[in-house]
């Protein structure tokens, strides 16, 4: 009786390690993107030099940051919000909305800059937006935005800088 006991516990352990590890996803899982060749491409030692840890985990590591923990949550004055990797402009600052999510989100980017796949990670389907130029993972979009898309771009702060608009000369 015993042996049957640790029989069925070790088959029922390695069913949960297999369960977790599909749940987790692959990159291959994720989308295109792994393949895709982009027009700024570095060394991950490259990438490591130019960016915070922050930045390097959110951006090549396909990261999130702790809700609330972004400086750009509350940042409300024009301007552009860039990607932290190759400066790529990805939205306009009168696109942002608060969304109550703890993350910057925006109704809409900046036509063409931000790349889609999909994502499979963690048993969920959604979708993965990363930067156009560099492949930065960015975050994900939703379908429960504000009008007029209806689209609600749940982005990673730390993957992002912020430009101020120029002060208009009176």
């Amino acid at each position: 009786m015993f042996d049957r006991r640790i029989l069925l516990t070790t088959v029922a352990g390695l069913f949960g390690l297999s369960a977790f590890r599909w749940l987790r996803g692959t990159p291959a899982e994720a989308g295109e993107k792994a393949t895709q060749k982009f027009e700024i491409e570095k060394t991950d030692a490259e990438w490591r030099a130019q960016l915070t840890p922050q930045q390097y985990e959110i951006l090549r590591k396909e990261g999130t940051e702790r809700p609330g923990s972004s400086p750009l949550l509350k940042e409300h004055r024009k301007g552009i919000f860039a990607c932290a990797g190759c400066d790529l402009p990805l939205f306009a600052s009168d696109t942002k909305f608060e969304s109550g999510t703890g993350w910057p989100s925006f109704y809409q980017p900046i036509e063409g800059n931000v790349g889609k796949t999909e994502d499979r990670t963690f048993g969920m389907l959604r979708t993965e937006v990363h930067c156009r130029r560099c492949g930065g993972h960015l975050g994900h979009v939703f379908d429960d935005g504000p009008k007029p898309t209806g689209l609600r771009y749940c982005i990673d702060g730390f993957g992002l800088v912020f430009h101020p608009a120029a002060a208009s000369a009176t």
